[in-house]
């Protein structure tokens, strides 16, 4: 996927969610109050509180609307959101252009350019840079057209193009800095991963070669421990006997077995047993469709922190994860339900610390639900695989 549609909320959703909590108790209060602050130091100017009155309702509805369309719960975030954001905040602009229209002697204290800017800002999180640059790029030209021809008696002498510039520059700056911003976290968050997965590759090839000492397991531990020597004892002997060769017939069955087995197994499949290995906790996956393997990236990552959340500390006593395809299909794709069930540890979990995870993948686009009784609790994921 090109960078130029990738959002921050799409590799790395845990800002994403610490950013929208910053949206719900800053971003749209702070627009809202600037249209109710602005409206009363002209309110000498308005010549229709009709308008007036309108213009400060549609910042509110435009408000409302950015912090219910970035709530983990309604992830995940479109651009289509931003733009109606952004439809609501012109709209208010126009209004406020008509409250006052052949008596706004100044436009320094208009609040539609600002409130088109401080709602970008507020949604930045969830946009690419190139949405944000492109919704700004629109309102800059809707507002330059409004403000054309609405200059007061303070602003003849002066060219139309420096009262436009003067007007749009809130827009400007502010639609700029977030578009700023998301390119910025965007490109340094895949450099990171990118040196990230270096080091995994670096580390997959030492063991592959044999030179590392983990715990290896699948091909690499019946190649590293069992077929490398074998042949290197047969290098020094004249003939072959008859076990030599039962036993050749054995490591050749044991590594086809193995290569079966690993390329009928997921990813999921990995991580459970990595899991089981280092935690001590029994990890039981039945996997009736192999979906799985085609989530992305991110909702990955959200799946393997919740179970290894789950297995650490003495959560839960047992994991068990279920993927099963769903009896009726979307029109998008195959509906497929992952079910996680843990019966309680010593140390049981609870359900605030279980809905934090879970909205994390909402965040990615996971439909989570989250059911916890007095000895397990139970998560269940559901994706459609286009």
């Amino acid at each position: 996927m090109s960078t130029a549609r990738l959002a921050p909320k799409d590799i790395d959703p845990i800002v994403a969610l610490t950013s929208s909590s910053i949206l719900q108790h800053f971003g749209g209060a702070v627009a809202s109050l600037i249209a109710i602050v602005m409206t009363i130091v002209h309110w000498h100017e308005v010549v229709s509180p009709f308008a007036a009155v309108l213009a400060v309702l549609l910042v509110n509805v435009a408000a409302i609307a950015a912090t219910l369309a970035a709530r983990p719960s309604r992830a995940p975030f479109t651009p289509e959101r931003l733009w109606i954001v952004v439809v609501f905040a012109l709209g208010a602009a126009v209004a406020e252009y008509l409250s006052t229209v052949g008596n706004d002697r100044y436009v320094y204290d208009d609040f539609g350019p600002l409130v088109v800017g401080v709602l970008m800002i507020s949604l930045a999180p969830y946009c690419s840079w190139a949405t944000l640059l492109s919704s700004g790029a629109l309102s800059t030209a809707v507002l330059a057209v409004l403000v054309a021809g609405a200059g007061g008696p303070a602003w003849h002498g002066l060219p139309v193009l420096v009262m436009v510039l003067f007007y749009v520059a809130p827009t400007v700056v502010a639609s700029s800095a977030a578009a700023g911003y998301s390119w910025a976290i965007v490109h340094i968050t895949l450099a990171w991963q990118r040196k990230a997965n270096q080091v995994l590759l670096q580390r997959d090839a030492e063991l592959r070669a044999g030179l590392a000492h983990a715990d290896d397991h699948g091909r690499v531990a019946v190649i590293r421990r069992e077929v490398l020597p074998f042949l290197a004892s047969m290098l020094n002997v004249d003939r072959i006997s008859v076990a030599d060769a039962a036993r050749a017939r054995q490591l050749a069955e044991a590594l086809r077995s193995t290569l079966r087995e690993e390329e009928a197994s997921t990813w999921l499949a990995d991580v459970a047993g990595d899991l089981e290995r280092r935690r001590g906790i029994p990890i039981e996956v039945v996997e009736t469709d192999t979906a799985v393997a085609n989530l992305r990236d991110d909702q990955r990552a959200a799946l393997t922190a919740l179970l290894t959340w789950l297995a650490s500390e003495q959560r839960v006593a047992s994991i068990r994860a279920q993927v099963r395809r769903e009896d009726t299909e979307s029109p998008r794709g195959r509906a497929v339900r992952i079910s996680v069930d843990a019966p309680f540890g010593a140390e049981p979990p609870n359900r605030r610390s279980i809905e934090r995870l879970a909205s994390v993948a909402r965040a990615v686009g996971l439909s989570a639900e989250v059911a916890v009784t007095g000895e397990n609790v139970t998560v269940e994921f559901r994706h459609v695989i286009g």
